[in-house]
């Protein structure tokens, strides 16, 4: 059973950068990008643990600061083929600036829509 819920505003995360925030118990990092689309994914590196929202966002992917895995914002796919992909989430940004994301179960890899 899928769940859409309110997790803020975009002009709360300023643009190219990313927020965590904690969804029904689970730590959930938002990217803004450059051109206003929003991405959700999980918060944490598969690799190391790094934490993704201080990570380096540009051109749909974001790469962990710790130790520069790469990740595709659109699939979770780990574009350093190194370790695993990431969990995505579907998001959706409504006219008035709210964002809500979408949960189902855990999430599912691979499945998460931009804006």
């Amino acid at each position: 059973m899928s769940r859409l819920l309110l997790i803020g505003d975009i002009e709360q995360i300023p643009k190219a950068e990313a927020r965590n925030v904690r969804v029904d118990g689970l730590e959930v990092a938002v990217y803004r990008t450059r051109s206003d689309e929003v991405f959700a994914t999980q918060a944490h590196c598969p690799h190391a643990g790094g934490p993704l929202a201080d990570g380096l966002l540009g051109e749909g992917k974001v790469i962990c600061p710790l130790h520069e895995r790469a990740f595709d914002l659109r699939t979770g796919r780990n574009l350093t083929d190194d370790c695993g992909d990431l969990r995505v989430y579907p998001v959706k940004l409504a006219a008035d600036g709210k964002i809500t994301i979408e949960l189902s179960g855990e999430g599912v890899a691979g499945t998460g829509s931009p804006l």
